[in-house]
């Protein structure tokens, strides 16, 4: 089953926000602003995953996928209400991105509705990027076209990879032929197409890998997501490979997959903008998943959902029966919320800011108010300049310009594989 959720404080049963956080309101309006969507259903539980998802036989009373369109429409409201409550400036959605589980299980009609209701609600933004998940299976030109018509613009395909052995180790049931035709209805429906990759499965070879990367290469879509697999504790894969029905995860095996993937991907003329993620052009990089690293806002719908807005966290109950109970009851479905201490912004603001292609620029960084109260220290020139020599470090990024006074830390190759390394030796 899914993870636990972090206990946090309570959220109010009428939603409100805490002082601060309206205080903070104002000055946050001309940042992006988010919404998460979360579609908890899956016909068939991968082994790797530890998403909060549901088959149909884990929904029990209370929650069915008819119902559901309706009852994350009754939160859409609810949010809308709490940003008028708290006197919060009108604030037009600049992304909105349809997660999961699979989204597209549901009736692309149902999407469409849950979209345009928050189109109504909060309004988007010129040019708003609006992406869903899909798994290939689900996608037609009939489907596709009917997101299209409602405001989609982009749809993101789980292929997670071409060989049919990898995929069943990963327990994903797609066939893998409908691949490009999923590609094909999108593009006939006019919306962008992204690819969803993961590497470093049990029993995957490099010369697997490298099949799943000219494959998708060879469907020239718009963006790439190539994500190492992480086998968290509680799921079945990590019970197999605790058992030795599989084989361990690599970290050396994962790196020299990882360096694949940007020489194939940079030579197809993909370039990388975050660590995991590729792009054709700046106009086709994932909107909505920048905003989560360059800390913007966003609300996170549906049950077990996060959300940020000015420095608080808060995350939904986890299951769609409770999440449904009390949206009919007409309360909060927060399970709990946090402010975000000067600590954990500090290493946020560092983390998410060294894995995105622009860097970190150091003397924002420095200037952070939250630097000079928490236990960070500033980056020092000579610190960036070890990394440097090391080969982990741009170096012409590093030197001072008029734009940036102290350099910028931006990841070579060899750096991107050792991101989580460097910021700890960036926080001082």
């Amino acid at each position: 089953m899914p993870s636990t959720l972090p206990l946090g404080d309570p959220v109010p049963a009428d939603g409100s926000f805490p002082p601060e956080v309206v205080a903070a309101l104002p000055a946050r309006a001309a940042k992006p602003l988010g919404l998460y969507v979360h579609i908890p259903f899956c016909s068939v539980r991968c082994g790797y995953c530890d998403f909060n998802t549901y088959t149909a036989e884990d929904l029990g009373p209370g929650a069915s996928r008819e119902s559901y369109p309706e009852t994350l429409i009754r939160e859409l409201e609810f949010a809308q209400r709490a940003y008028d409550d708290a006197g919060a400036p009108q604030r037009a959605l600049s992304t909105v991105f349809f997660g999961g589980g699979t989204p597209t299980l549901l009736p692309a009609e149902d999407l469409a509705g849950i979209l345009r209701r928050a189109r109504e609600l909060f309004g988007f933004r010129p040019g708003a990027e609006i992406t869903t998940e899909a798994n290939p299976d689900t996608v037609t030109l009939e489907s596709a076209q009917i997101l299209a018509d409602a405001g989609f613009t982009r749809i993101s395909l789980g292929m997670q990879s071409a060989v049919p052995h990898v995929l069943a180790t990963l327990d994903r049931t797609h066939d893998p032929e409908n691949v490009p035709k999923a590609v094909d209805a999108a593009r006939a429906a006019g919306l962008e197409v992204s690819l969803d990759l993961i590497y470093g499965t049990p029993g995957e070879s490099l010369s697997d890998w490298r099949a799943s990367l000219e494959t998708a290469i060879s469907l020239r879509p718009d963006h790439i997501s190539a994500y190492s697999l992480i086998v968290e504790e509680g799921t079945a894969m990590a019970a197999q490979i605790r058992r030795g029905v599989l084989p361990d995860i690599d970290p050396d095996d994962q790196a020299d997959k990882y360096l694949l993937t940007d020489e194939l991907l940079t030579a197809a003329g993909y370039g990388w903008y975050e660590v995991s993620n590729f792009s054709r052009s700046p106009e086709t990089r994932s909107q909505h998943n920048l905003n989560y690293w360059l800390d913007s806002d966003w609300w996170g719908a549906g049950p077990g959902a996060h959300s940020h807005l000015a420095g608080m966290r808060w995350w939904n109950v986890k299951h769609p029966a409770a999440y449904a109970q009390r949206l009919h009851q007409g309360i909060s479905p927060g399970h709990g919320r946090e402010i975000l201490d000067d600590e954990a912004k500090v290493l946020e603001h560092l983390m998410l800011r060294l894995r995105i292609r622009e860097g970190l620029d150091i003397a924002e960084y420095n200037g952070l108010p939250e630097v000079a109260t928490s236990d960070a220290q500033p980056v020092s020139q000579q610190a960036l300049h070890a990394l440097v020599r090391e080969g982990l470090i741009e170096p012409k990024a590093a030197q001072p310009s008029s734009s940036y006074p102290e350099g910028r830390a931006v990841l070579t190759l060899e750096g991107r594989l050792l991101a989580d390394a460097i910021t700890r030796r960036l926080l001082g």
